[in-house]
């Protein structure tokens, strides 16, 4: 049974869910305590110290940086390739070595490794 929300449609659901969440925390944070310096966003940009500056402050510094992160999650997640290491070749020649272990023959290719050099 698969439902119809997974991938990327998931990932952006989670992240906008966190920025909302993120501005609700600040729009209560602002109501409930007193006296709160106002924030700056990226040391820049000062916001208001009140409930709508304390939510937009919250909701545009997590869209940030956790944007950022997803963003390279995304670039690192579409140049890594998702085949097992090495090639088909490879895979045929460690089958050989699988193979003839402990009849005493060695695969072709491996002459000579067990002694050191003079």
């Amino acid at each position: 049974m698969s439902s119809g929300i997974g991938g990327k449609r998931l990932v952006v659901g989670l992240y906008l869910g966190i920025v909302c969440f993120t501005g609700v925390a600040g729009y209560l944070t602002a109501s409930v305590v007193d006296e709160i310096t106002p924030p700056r966003f990226l040391f820049l940009i000062e916001f208001p110290a009140t409930a709508f500056g304390l939510a937009a402050y919250g909701a545009l510094t997590i869209a940030l940086i956790l944007g950022v992160l997803l963003g390279l999650v995304t670039v690192v997640s579409e140049r890594i390739d998702d085949a097992s290491p090495g090639t088909d070749d490879d895979v045929e020649r460690a089958g050989d070595d699988v193979e003839h272990a402990g009849d005493g023959v060695e695969p072709a290719g491996d002459e000579g490794t067990d002694e050191l050099p003079d």
